[in-house]
């Protein structure tokens, strides 16, 4: 029985998704984040989640062309995103100096948590690189398939990030000694500065 060319057409997007969304990056560090604290797991996953569908459907519908056409706007995403990096590089040094502080923190409000996941994710310009202008154009490369390439690259980044987001959740307990909450916050600091350095520099 011949395979539908939808189905072929929406794992070729759900590769795609999945090839661009799992690389290291500010988003999916502050979902690890999260995660392994128990806070608001949900509420960053489903910023992330709705963020993702939302540009992969801008892209989809032409937008991308747009976007390319305007690199003044994503200049000015870059320095926004690189400053606010920085900011978030040096609080997650300045709580790995004090071990166990991630692990010790004030609970944040649901609202702050999903408000510094959309930053993370709306300041930083490759991601409009990657999921309007890369995944759009590959999707409109498919024609009439063109919505079901969307449709698994959306399915990608729902897998990924409910699958970081509560997998972390479950690994918390094991992972939740002072040692370990240190080497994270370090890890996840390097990870920022080096990215703060990427968009100013690149």
């Amino acid at each position: 029985m011949p395979v539908p060319p939808a189905l072929i057409t929406g794992l070729t997007g759900f590769a795609a998704g999945l090839a661009l969304i799992v690389a290291i990056g500010a988003q999916n560090a502050y979902v690890l984040r999260q995660g392994l604290r128990r806070e608001h797991v949900g509420a960053v996953v489903a910023v992330c989640l709705a963020a993702d569908i939302l540009l992969i459907a801008a892209g989809t519908l032409g937008i991308g062309a747009v976007v390319a056409r305007f690199p003044a706007a994503l200049d000015v995403l870059r320095w926004a995103g690189a400053a606010y990096l920085l900011w978030f590089a040096i609080r997650s040094f300045r709580s790995a100096a004090r071990p166990g502080a991630l692990a010790d923190a004030p609970a944040r409000s649901r609202g702050s948590v999903a408000l510094t996941a959309a930053a993370l994710t709306f300041l930083n310009p490759h991601v409009y690189l990657d999921t309007v202008v890369m995944l759009g154009s590959l999707a409109n490369a498919h024609g009439g398939l063109r919505w079901a390439f969307a449709g698994g690259a959306m399915v990608a980044s729902a897998a990924w990030f409910t699958g970081l987001g509560f997998g972390a959740h479950a690994l918390s307990g094991p992972l939740g000694r002072p040692t370990t909450w240190r080497v994270l916050d370090l890890v996840i600091g390097v990870v920022m500065l080096v990215l703060a350095a990427y968009l100013a520099f690149s």
